[in-house]
């Protein structure tokens, strides 16, 4: 980071119990979640469904910023449909991901633009360039 970089904002979660029956809770209380296993019988959510629904918000903030730079308005159902694949081969565990977003009545090339962008500029996707797969389709 230079010098001249600014602190926005710091999220902080106090978690216990990990994966398997567990708890997250943020410091100002507004998340509150029980954590259970993928696919699992828990009555919690999983840690890839939380990744899932932070990029995604997070990609959509950076398609409103990329719009606005083309003086557009982003369309009023645009949304992200994310995908986190949880992988495990030999002892090795490993995340994939899909963005699928839908921008309905924008110009494919215009939207094709913005989303691409999106996927430069979204500090979810600068997070985890090179680390993982990940495919994002405009829809």
């Amino acid at each position: 980071m230079t010098q001249a970089t600014k602190l926005i904002y710091t999220a902080r979660t106090h978690t216990s119990g990990g994966r398997g029956d567990g708890m997250s809770r943020s410091s100002d209380g507004r998340l509150d979640v029980k954590l259970s296993p993928p696919g699992g019988a828990g009555v919690g959510t999983n840690p890839e469904q939380l990744f899932a629904a932070g990029w995604s918000a997070c990609f959509e903030g950076a398609m409103e910023i990329a719009a606005r730079k083309r003086k557009i308005v982003l369309p009023r159902k645009s949304a992200i449909d994310a995908e986190i694949d949880l992988l495990h081969d030999d002892g090795t565990f490993a995340l994939r991901a899909r963005l699928n977003v839908s921008l309905p009545g924008l110009d494919h090339e215009v939207a094709r633009g913005i989303v691409d962008e999106a996927h430069q500029t979204c500090p979810y996707s600068a997070a985890v360039r090179g680390n993982i797969e990940v495919t994002v389709a405009l829809i």
